[in-house]
């Protein structure tokens, strides 16, 4: 699975303009956001779709979540918000 390239971010971009919004994560690069000093969030794209992985809590691993569809993104935001709360 390959990191997210222009076109699939640029599908992303409310997403993204939602995540710039929250005002915890600094964006290092398009997409590709930190936390902490760490990465703490970045987006790939395959053929079964696009996807966010999220680094939670201390943990060394990310988790992925599907970002594909409107509701995807919608039940992603809100898994999201709720674990930085």
């Amino acid at each position: 699975m390959k990191h997210a390239g222009p076109v699939a971010l640029d599908a992303l971009e409310g997403l993204l303009a939602e995540l710039r919004a929250l005002g915890v994560f600094k964006e290092k690069g398009r997409g590709v956001f930190y936390r902490g000093g760490r990465a703490a969030l970045h987006f790939h794209e395959d053929p079964a779709g696009l996807f966010a992985d999220v680094r939670t809590g201390d943990a060394a691993d990310f988790e992925r979540f599907a970002v594909t569809s409107n509701q995807d993104r919608r039940a992603f935001l809100k898994r999201l918000k709720a674990g930085l709360a």
